[in-house]
């Protein structure tokens, strides 16, 4: 099985928003139980997080989740968020960034089928 793409597409995309002198922001899911975010910013079961160096300490995007240390409100916070939670990335001043699809959340292919017997099949036509 693959390793997902989401962490790796994440980290690029953060990385090129911040050698742009752009800030990046993050669209989380937060209707998982294991997503750990300041409740009263919560819209919709969904929440737009700075993650620029200025507005977070300890930025880590892992394979499987990204931490790191805001304050809300003067307030100090861990934030804690799975990486398949996180549904876009993008640079606040021109919204250039990635879209994750939310199926890609779901469960991968089935090891059993063969992916080549559904391809179309082409003919060269003189």
């Amino acid at each position: 099985m693959a390793t997902p793409k989401r962490p790796y597409l994440l980290r690029a995309i953060n990385e090129w928003i911040l050698d742009n002198l752009m800030t990046p922001h993050i669209l989380v899911d937060t209707m998982a139980d294991n997503v750990k975010v300041p409740k009263q910013f919560i819209e919709n079961g969904r929440i737009v997080l700075n993650i620029s160096p200025n507005a977070v300490k300890d930025l880590s995007i892992g394979n499987d989740l990204l931490l790191c240390s805001a304050r809300f409100g003067g307030k100090s916070c861990d934030i804690s968020v799975p990486i398949r939670n996180v549904l876009a990335i993008y640079a606040k001043e021109n919204g250039m960034g990635i879209v994750f699809p939310e199926d890609e959340t779901g469960p991968g292919p089935d090891p059993a089928s063969n992916p080549l017997e559904k391809a179309p099949h082409l003919k060269l036509v003189k």
